[in-house]
């Protein structure tokens, strides 16, 4: 194969794998809700580390993380560490480990919750956010509800107590193909309300001031998920920092030298 043949076939491959990514984004009816986290936020984080270890914690594991570490990063004494987090756990450097039995998990839930240390590195803030908020009934799933976010989840509707029950809205559109064949499909429109929760359910866009209500709740529970995905983080972007700012400090004095250096040179 020549060489002009093989940057055509590098540049078909790409469009059509550009071309099939588009496609599989645009099949989805489900748009993503902004989360709007703020990871620096140490109070959110806090809240956040609550949420999980009281909502999530019995089911899913985060192995990657040590108490200890988020003890630290969320400025927790140990006895705050053991008092209000480590309810599964003796010692501070123990990881965020689940109690639950995998066969007693993959029979109640027919497979093992995931690991959440990396999850929002693999989906991002705004599926986590989204997904937390999108459970809605269904008389045909094992748990009573499904998911508009992840059709067909196995994991029950843990937060209903805060958010409440909700129904969800479909619409069926008829469509004629070329062929003369009608399709229909059917389009998720949003949510109805079916039974309040302890929560009010309204999007406040910001996690300080006014009530404490669910977005905040979910968004709290959303940044704690995506810190611990990347404990380091904030102590890279200040090395980061730092780097880059030497950098351009040493360009500057060796931009300096090189004129000194060749100043007589015509």
């Amino acid at each position: 194969m020549g060489k002009n043949m093989k940057v055509v076939f590098a540049l078909t491959l790409v469009f059509f794998c550009a071309a099939f990514s588009v496609s599989a984004f645009a099949a989805s009816d489900v748009e993503l809700e902004e989360a709007n986290i703020e990871p620096a936020n140490i109070e959110s984080l806090q809240r956040g580390a609550r949420n999980f270890m009281n909502y999530c914690s019995g089911c899913h594991s985060a192995r990657y993380v040590r108490f200890k570490t988020i003890g630290k990063y969320l400025e927790l004494s140990e006895e705050q560490l053991i008092d209000n987090l480590m309810f599964n756990a003796e010692k501070t450097f123990e990881t965020m480990d689940v109690s639950m039995r995998v066969g007693d998990a993959k029979r109640w839930f027919g497979t093992v919750p995931p690991d959440l240390s990396l999850m929002a590195r693999s989906k991002g803030a705004d599926y986590i956010f989204t997904f937390l908020k999108s459970f809605y009934l269904d008389a045909d799933s094992p748990t009573g509800v499904d998911n508009s976010v992840l059709p067909g989840t196995s994991m029950p509707h843990v937060l209903w107590e805060l958010q409440g029950f909700q129904r969800a809205i479909l619409s069926e559109h008829t469509e004629t193909s070329e062929g003369g064949e009608e399709i229909t499909t059917v389009h998720f429109d949003g949510f109805e309300p079916v039974t309040a929760g302890s929560m009010a359910v309204v999007t406040t866009g910001s996690m300080a001031g006014g009530d404490y209500d669910f977005d905040d709740f979910v968004r709290d529970t959303t940044n704690f998920l995506v810190y611990i995905a990347e404990p380091i983080r904030s102590d890279r972007r200040k090395l980061g920092t730092w780097v880059i700012g030497y950098l351009l400090i040493f360009l500057l004095l060796t931009w300096m030298l090189k004129k000194q250096i060749w100043k007589d040179v015509k």
